[in-house]
């Protein structure tokens, strides 16, 4: 599915998150062109996860608007589930299951056409060609992390959401990721993507933000910080705000 062309890619008003009585997104308003690369940082318990996971409709807000393209997450979350990849801290992939047999399952939830030869494209992109036909439960984590990237592209999705994607990934694994989110489709594609690794994420980023106690308290342009600005602006949003780095 295409969301209109005309709309951003991602229009947040409001959000807001509690459990219980934690707040864990307070009244984020947040805007994501087109193509853009989106960067969130920030310390442990700043909302950066659980952002990702309202944006992937893996958990309901309390309050807020999320809109893809146009699309309310409210009224069209199957809709815009079709625009998105999500690549989490979890592979996501179910372990009784061959790596060829969950991409499988997800290519016919997504109706991806030609199948299999999709499933070999994004294998040998990840790199796991070899393995495709094993079990996952006989994976090593990162093997199993390769094939979730793989999984996330299948359906050569509009939006890719990413959190904190290189846990578990060996450095080789995280140059192949990085080529990845730069290569196929990587100028159509709009990415948002939490990291705790100020320099990886400056490479990748259009536009970088930090979040603390579940605000943005600090958003910059990725071509007009370096890294020595970013981490003097992360040292100062979290020391401000009192909270661990």
């Amino acid at each position: 599915m295409t969301a209109p062309s005309n709309e951003k890619a991602i229009l947040v008003e409001g959000l807001t998150k509690t459990f219980d009585d934690f707040p864990a997104l307070r009244s984020i308003d947040l805007e994501v062109a087109r193509g853009e690369s989106l960067v969130i940082f920030g310390p442990n318990g700043a909302g950066k996860t659980t952002l990702i996971r309202v944006l992937a409709t893996i958990i309901r807000p309390s309050s807020g608007k999320v809109l893809f393209g146009g699309l309310d997450l409210k009224e069209h979350a199957e809709e815009a589930r079709r625009l998105i990849g999500v690549v989490s801290h979890f592979p996501l992939l179910y372990s009784n299951l061959s790596a060829f047999e969950n991409l499988q399952f997800y290519g016919r939830l997504y109706d991806v056409p030609h199948l299999k030869e999709r499933i070999g494209e994004v294998a040998e992109l990840v790199g796991m060609t070899p393995r495709l036909y094993d079990r996952v439960n006989t994976l090593s984590r990162g093997m199993q992390q390769r094939f979730a990237i793989a999984r996330a592209l299948l359906h050569k999705p509009e939006i890719m959401l990413l959190d904190e994607p290189e846990t578990g990934l060996d450095q080789q694994a995280i140059a192949l990721l990085w080529n990845v989110l730069r290569g196929e489709a990587a100028a159509r594609r709009t990415v948002v993507m939490t990291t705790h690794n100020l320099e990886r994420g400056l490479e990748l980023a259009s536009r970088l933000l930090i979040m603390s106690r579940g605000k943005i308290v600090f958003q910059g342009s990725g071509k007009e910080i370096d890294l020595a600005g970013l981490k003097q602006a992360y040292q100062d949003v979290t020391a401000e705000a009192g909270c661990p780095r």
